[in-house]
């Protein structure tokens, strides 16, 4: 399968191809995977899609999957390849389950004939008419792949987390994450804070800090997901609101996440020691790492991840639930989204 990843950050393209095999529990490789960073124009677009006219984002849908549907052909041709499928993510615009909406764009039909591959995208309206939030869909892929960690925690643009509670699976998004940091490394003239490095030499705001970890989204408990409106409605105003250096604003949101993300794994871990698998590009932020640690006084293990896994894992998972929905099996769970049933999501395109 290929799986292909178009995340809030909204640096690139991730594409995976990836083989699966089950026998009593599924196995997983990543046999080659790499980012295809967006011509400028097309991330521009991408980027303000929530500003186009009903017209324009019509267009764009159709150009984004021609788009990524051609990286697909030069990668399958380049590498000599022939997935079964192409089970793509798309790009979010719009997020809002309240009014029974998910938008991802990145057209099936224009995917499946500029690759020539069956194509599987669309993978959370489904769960949205079942009254789920739509997200966040990877638990199911970290409790069929990973059964041995007990906490699998993803800093993209927003963290989630994923866990085992009794006999059912739990995850939610915790808190933003490279969304924030990112926009704020922007104003330093970088498109991220390497390492964190800003962040440790920031200053730590008190008042911010206690308005962050006061905002409404976290009196919620459980499935409950963000959006980049969250972002525009509640954390960029409040951020602003303070004016602090950008710095600043990079120590005191570091402190914000780590603190939040520790209380959801001191509040569900049943183990003395839990094991930790964090992926993303947030895994790379050392100082983040650092006040993580320093909420969970040290007790917590590491898993030792490859580059690929850190960096492609949510591009894996997608390729997985491709596997379930031709498998018809049920690649969303209502424990975690908070929908009426278990479902199978994802339209085909072939």
């Amino acid at each position: 399968m290929i799986g292909l990843m178009s995340g809030t950050s909204g640096d690139g393209l991730d594409l995976a191809f990836c083989h699966f095999e089950f026998q009593q529990e599924w196995n997983f490789e990543i046999v080659l995977a790499e980012t295809i960073p967006f011509p400028e124009k097309l991330g521009q677009n991408l980027a303000d899609s929530h500003l186009l006219s009903a017209l324009e984002l019509a267009l764009l849908d159709v150009e984004f999957g021609k788009w990524m549907g051609d990286q697909v052909k030069r990668f399958c041709k380049e590498n000599q390849i022939k997935p079964m499928a192409v089970a793509s993510h798309g790009h979010t615009v719009f997020h809002q389950p309240h009014k029974g909406l998910s938008l991802q764009i990145g057209n099936g039909w224009a995917l499946h004939e500029a690759s020539g591959e069956v194509v599987i995208c669309d993978f959370r309206m489904k769960d949205v008419q079942l009254g789920g939030q739509g997200a966040p869909l990877v638990p199911i892929g970290d409790a069929l792949l990973f059964p041995k960690i007990d906490f699998c925690l993803n800093l993209g643009g927003i963290s989630n987390i994923s866990m085992q509670s009794g006999d059912k699976r739990i995850a939610f998004d915790v808190t933003p994450f490279n969304l924030l940091l990112n926009a704020e490394a922007s104003k330093l003239g970088k498109p991220y804070d390497d390492g964190g490095a800003w962040a440790k030499d920031g200053i730590l705001n008190l008042e911010l800090l206690e308005a962050l970890n006061s905002l409404p989204f976290y009196q919620h408990s459980r499935a409950k997901s963000l959006g980049r409106e969250n972002m525009e409605q509640d954390f960029f105003p409040l951020i602003d609101h303070f004016g602090l250096s950008p710095q600043d604003n990079l120590r005191t949101l570091v402190e914000h996440y780590a603190f939040q993300i520790a209380k959801v794994i001191l509040q569900n871990s049943t183990k003395e020691k839990p094991i930790l698998l964090i992926t993303g590009g947030g895994a790379y932020n050392h100082f983040f790492q650092e006040r993580l640690d320093h909420y969970l006084s040290g007790n917590w293990e590491l898993f030792q991840a490859s580059k690929e896994l850190i960096e492609f894992k949510e591009a894996l998972v997608f390729a997985f639930l491709g596997v379930l929905r031709l498998r018809g099996e049920a690649n969303c769970l209502s424990s975690v989204t908070g929908a009426s049933i278990d479902n199978c999501g994802g339209v085909v395109y072939q």
